[in-house]
């Protein structure tokens, strides 16, 4: 969700991490970042699996996220 917000005499544009409400297919995590990010869901989603394919904690930041995220 991107928000404006005026501080004097810049306008200041901040955004807020937040878990997809309308296109989520588990948690809505990848389609959460797709938004902020500008992309689309499909393209996270597709990294996300090959990503899984590599060695690495994926699955424990997925879940961190599902939790961060609101």
């Amino acid at each position: 969700m991107r928000t404006r917000a005026t501080h004097g005499m810049v306008d200041v544009m901040t955004t807020t991490l937040t878990k997809s409400r309308e296109n989520r297919v588990i948690a809505g995590v990848c389609a959460g970042l797709a938004h902020h990010f500008g992309w689309k869901p499909r393209t996270v989603r597709l990294l996300f699996v090959l990503s899984c394919l590599l060695p690495g904690p994926q699955f424990v930041i997925y879940l961190a996220l599902w939790i961060i995220m609101r």
